[in-house]
């Protein structure tokens, strides 16, 4: 496990005691500027404050009186207890590091101060819990987000694998009555493509490379079926075999090309597919031949699903595009350079 960064394993509770309580000490140092014994003073003065303060947070952690906000009690605490506690303490410090104490008018501004101190203290320690209690919330937050993608890509993933083996045991039936050779060598092919399901289920991406790999298998399968029928052309610009996609995309915009491109025409189709390099991304298209059909009761789920994983898995600089031109269906995926 990684290890946290510096600033985080700072003790930011203490850092603050310290640089608050100082800055205070550093105007009694001034205030008291020339006088014997200030040293001895400031000193006392400080560890007091530090002390006192700690022994508050404490008391104030066990009761939960800061958990909704700045409760009446810290500040009648500060008022009635905090900022006598500390007058006293101040006092014995001058009177036995400085000099005797003989004149009381200073008592009422004393007071006033460190209740004020106390106060501002109290506020500030309120204010940091919210904060971090804010930041606690957004982390949940953004774990909980993360949790319901992963479980909600792990669904569409599920829908989309039982879809193609379906279609593809179907062309398996279709064959082993009429040629057992060609459907044992589909069996093999099948075989190969359920490994790499059962494998890239795991994860969210995998390289172009490997999904390329799957696709050649499940375009092997449907050769053996439509023979002359369906022609594939693969063209792939060199190194973009690591840009990483979802799994079972390609296949199933290549199984959408093969249903609506090669299964309906009677003379079968082409299916070109490409990939190169974008403006800042990655594009990947695959096009067969003929027209964009809308079938009555026909879901196009695959497709769908395949939009919504690649959303889901590559993020949002990831689009999906079905568009028919100059007597092409092209599927256009486009991809973050990063991706």
């Amino acid at each position: 496990m990684p290890s946290l960064p510096i600033i985080a394993r700072l003790n930011w509770y203490w850092i603050c005691q310290g640089c608050g309580w100082g800055l205070v000490a550093l105007f009694q140092a001034v205030m008291y500027a020339g006088n014997r014994g200030v040293g001895a003073v400031v000193l006392w003065t400080f560890v007091s404050a530090l002390f006192v303060s700690d022994r508050w947070h404490r008391f104030v952690k066990r009761r939960g009186w800061a958990q909704r906000g700045v409760d009446w009690r810290l500040a009648a605490a500060s008022a009635l207890v905090l900022g006598p506690a500390m007058v006293v303490s101040v006092a014995m410090a001058i009177h036995v590091f400085m000099r005797p104490i003989d004149n009381f008018g200073w008592l009422p501004i004393a007071l006033l101060s460190w209740t004020g101190n106390f106060v501002v203290w109290n506020v500030a320690y309120v204010m940091a819990l919210s904060l971090r209690r804010a930041s606690r919330l957004e982390a949940e937050t953004l774990r909980l987000e993360l949790h319901a993608k992963d479980v909600e890509l792990r669904a569409l993933q599920a829908q989309v694998n039982p879809h193609f083996f379906f279609n593809s045991l179907n062309s398996v039936r279709a064959l082993i009555y009429e040629d057992p050779d060609c459907a044992a060598r589909m069996i093999d092919q099948l075989a190969g493509l359920m490994r790499y399901a059962l494998q890239s289920g795991h994860v969210e991406t995998v390289p172009l490379a490997a999904e390329l790999d799957a696709v050649r298998s499940y375009l092997a399968i449907e050769k053996i079926r439509f023979e002359e029928r369906l022609r594939v052309r693969f063209d792939i610009e060199a190194g973009l075999e690591q840009v990483m996609v979802p799994p079972m995309s390609l296949q199933t915009l290549v199984e959408n090309a093969v249903k609506y491109g090669v299964e309906l025409s009677m003379t079968g189709s082409e299916i070109h597919i490409r990939a190169w390099r974008g403006e800042g991304n990655t594009l990947v298209e695959i096009a067969n031949a003929g027209a964009i059909r809308r079938q009555d009761g026909s879901t196009r789920v695959g497709l769908a699903n395949a939009r919504k994983r690649i959303e889901l898995a590559v993020g949002r600089g990831a689009s999906l595009e079905l568009a028919e031109r100059d007597g092409w269906v092209r599927a256009t995926l486009q991809l973050p350079a990063a991706a």
